[in-house]
């Protein structure tokens, strides 16, 4: 039997677009109340305008080191505390060797990890004192399994995936559960520069951002005996 998400409260990263905004439309007709944090204010209150549930917005940049801390206090703020949060944000730069922008690999580093340290270990702090909670880290099929030009960002993923793992060794006895869940080829802003490294067709039929969002749902859905560490989503067209 599933877990009722009704009345539970969430924040989601990176949730002004893509699969950040469809996991908001996931989890808020679950019934889940929702704080959303992006840069762009206008896509956060027009996306909040649509969703049929409890909403509240921070623009900000999830790179800088107050964000976090600033999205636990208006989850407290305006709901009364916090049971779930996903770390959804991310970008994705890349190169060759010799004509990488070394500014845009640094912001990437600060956004694809560091920021998702930071959120993890803020919020973990209150779900080991509460002794439940709910953390999943969006990564990437690429952790598995890298190509030339990309080896940062999948380097990035795939240190994800093991610090999420490790976190959910750590805070397992305490009620906490934590878990990763890995996009392939997905119907996003990201998808044409990421299929085109990789030599995915851009006439290949993708996956949708609601895929992952039921699958965010999913993992959320299930009883407190269970923890779902990982999962991977492919699409159908995609091979390793």
């Amino acid at each position: 039997m599933s877990l009722s998400l009704k009345n539970r409260i969430a924040v989601v990263t990176g949730a002004s677009s893509g699969i950040g905004a469809a996991i908001a439309r996931e989890l808020s007709a679950s019934g889940v109340k929702l704080v959303l944090t992006a840069r762009r204010a206008d896509k956060l209150i027009d996306l909040s305008r649509e969703l049929p549930g409890e909403v509240e917005t921070v623009a900000a940049d999830i790179a800088a080191s107050e964000t976090p801390r600033r999205l636990l206090e208006r989850a407290r703020e305006r709901f009364g505390g916090i049971n779930i949060v996903v770390n959804n944000a991310g970008v994705l730069a890349m190169g060759p060797v010799d004509d990488v922008d070394l500014d845009a690999i640094s912001r990437m580093i600060r956004i694809n990890f560091e920021a998702v340290v930071r959120t993890c270990y803020t919020f973990a702090q209150d779900f080991k004192i509460q002794r439940s909670g709910s953390i999943i880290n969006v990564s990437s099929v690429a952790a598995f399994g890298t190509r030339p030009t990309m080896g940062v960002y999948a380097g990035l993923k795939a240190a994800v995936e093991t610090f999420s793992n490790s976190l959910r060794i750590e805070l397992g006895a305490h009620g906490v559960k934590v878990g990763c869940i890995a996009p392939g080829s997905t119907q996003t802003g990201m998808l044409l520069d990421l299929r085109s490294s990789i030599g995915i067709s851009p006439d290949a039929p993708p996956a949708k951002a609601e895929d992952v969002a039921a699958a965010v749902r999913f993992m959320l859905e299930q009883p407190d005996r269970t923890n779902i560490a990982g999962l991977r989503i492919y699409s159908a067209c995609e091979g390793n």
